[in-house]
């Protein structure tokens, strides 16, 4: 059994798709998942899991939102080990105003990486590293042109994104 994070995208957020926290740890539970706890309202869940099971969690969360509440909701999953190595890989010099992670549901190609265009916001900073983009909004994230759906179609994946300290947060109760 190994120590997983999972980081779902657009629940309780603004009143719109609300999904207890309870709920979702049911749902992790019932998929056998143990050690369950979640962070904060808006769809983070640390838990154990064997490693196949762990891989598989992404669907099956999912497909569970999906059939008991109707919504579509994609779930990113990073080890324990790989949150660390989020946590460690920061490529800006700090301290950064506005710094977030995106965590992508795959690493993206290098060329679609090239593709992305590094003035779509002004003011705001964003580096491509694996399956993980930091990002330095200056302008804010409620501000930014660097979207979910902007990565999500340039990059061919999904994607999640977590401010600075909840990167950490999550960092630590993993144990990564």
């Amino acid at each position: 059994m190994g120590r997983y994070v999972a980081l779902l995208r657009g629940i309780n957020v603004g009143g719109k798709n609300m999904l207890p926290m309870k709920a979702l740890a049911e749902m992790f539970e019932v998929a056998g998942c143990a050690e369950v706890v979640t962070y904060i309202q808006s769809g983070n869940v640390v838990f154990n899991a064997s490693g196949p099971l762990a891989k598989r969690m992404s669907k099956l969360i999912s497909l569970a939102i999906a059939a008991q509440l109707g919504m579509r909701v994609p779930v990113v999953v990073r080890s324990a080990a790989e949150m660390a190595a989020a946590a460690r890989g920061n490529p800006f010099a700090e301290p950064v105003t506005g710094l977030h992670v995106m965590f992508l549901g795959e690493a993206p190609s290098e060329g679609a990486v090239a593709g992305l265009d590094g003035n779509r916001s002004p003011g705001d900073q964003f580096v491509v590293v694996g399956a993980e983009i930091y990002l330095a909004l200056g302008n804010g994230a409620g501000y930014t042109k660097l979207t979910n759906a902007y990565f999500d179609t340039k990059l061919k994946t999904v994607s999640t994104m977590r401010n600075w300290r909840t990167v950490l947060t999550l960092t630590e109760m993993s144990g990564g």
